[in-house]
């Protein structure tokens, strides 16, 4: 076990979560009951990281679902409010993390398929739950078959959070770091600070200093001059949404990133579950881009930091195309181009 606080967790009707706004200045945890207030969390970033959003939407539809009971609905009623309010609500939280409507198509399925009031209350439950053990359990398959690419000496740069932090434990990105280190490697990270909301110094350096990792930080600006005087040996990224064809939606500034590896032949890997790969589409200009609030970076700790009067464009994501991309590693193993051919050969 990691020395991390589980990101998301379901303790007795509860949900409690890790406020990642408050980080790392202090550990804060949100528990509620309200369904509501997960839509909250996850649209101010309180909690943020494609699988953890998919667990907390999952989770905030078992709230929902014990709602059902407070309000005395019956069986019809509850099922149509699982569906058309609360789920619905959900899917307009964050449009690129494909991880959040795979969450919610599962269980709107377990929804129809109920029949019964008490058993479609108990069967969401089940299913939350089930998704959020098949994320940890995913997330440390990935660590096994990740770490075996680390060896002694090797230094890894990474960007934003694709850590613990990101999924309901262990990490996605992360996940091969920490089993090379419970192995025994020896390896430093480098991590990217990932303006605007600071990720990487924030929420990736804290996890891997706490765990024991040996970790620095770099300015998203200086990327080309670690390139030319820091020996990187590989790059581990997350990543938001995934096409049959390989092109990765991840927090922007990783399309850059890919760019410069390329240029110095340093392995660019993205590390992510299965169920962030969007078999359905296959280019990336088929990916919604979530365009943020100015405010995210005009502001910086609640305090302006452009003279009034000048706003800035906050695209939150980019998209790398797979002729940038060394690897795809998931639970099932590491896709190599052509991926559309890899990514396919996963599901059999």
């Amino acid at each position: 076990m990691l020395n991390l606080p589980r990101t998301i967790e379901w303790l007795e009707d509860k949900v409690r979560l890790v406020n990642q706004l408050k980080l790392p200045f202090s550990l804060e945890f949100i528990v509620t009951q309200d369904w509501k207030r997960i839509v909250n969390a996850i649209e101010k970033m309180e909690i943020r990281g494609a699988p953890a959003i998919g667990v907390a939407a999952a989770f905030g539809v078992g709230l929902a679902a014990l709602e059902c009971k407070k309000r005395d609905m019956n069986f019809m009623e509850c099922k149509d409010f699982l569906i058309n309010v609360v789920i619905e609500r959900f899917r307009k939280t964050r449009p690129t993390a494909v991880n959040l409507y795979w969450a919610l198509n599962r269980l709107e399925e377990v929804i129809i398929k109920s029949t019964g009031k008490n058993s479609l209350i108990e069967n969401v439950i089940d299913e939350a739950i089930k998704i959020q053990e098949e994320d940890e359990l995913s997330n440390r398959k990935i660590g096994e078959i990740g770490s075996k690419l680390i060896r002694d000496g090797d230094t890894i740069l990474t960007i934003c959070n694709a850590g613990s932090l990101a999924t309901s434990y262990y990490g996605t990105a992360t996940a091969p770091l920490y089993k090379a280190f419970e192995e025994g490697k020896k390896f430093r990270v480098i991590a990217l600070e990932t303006r605007p909301y600071l990720q990487g110094a924030r929420l990736t350096a804290w996890e891997l200093n706490k765990v024991g990792i040996d970790v620095k930080i770099i300015t998203d600006n200086s990327i080309g001059v670690i390139m030319q005087k820091e020996k990187i040996n590989l790059i581990f990224v997350g990543a938001d949404r995934i096409t049959r064809f390989g092109f990765v939606a991840n927090k922007v500034g990783t399309y850059p990133l890919a760019l410069v590896s390329r240029v110095h032949n340093v392995p660019f890997y993205v590390v992510a579950p299965t169920s962030t790969i969007d078999y359905k589409i296959s280019n990336g200009d088929e990916i919604i881009i979530e365009k943020r609030s100015s405010d995210e970076v005009t502001y910086l700790f609640d305090r302006r930091i452009t003279p009034v009067g000048v706003e800035a464009i906050y695209y939150a994501f980019d998209i790398t195309p797979p002729n940038l991309v060394t690897g795809i590693i998931t639970e099932k193993g590491i896709a190599y181009p052509p991926f559309e051919r890899s990514l396919e050969e996963l599901l059999k």
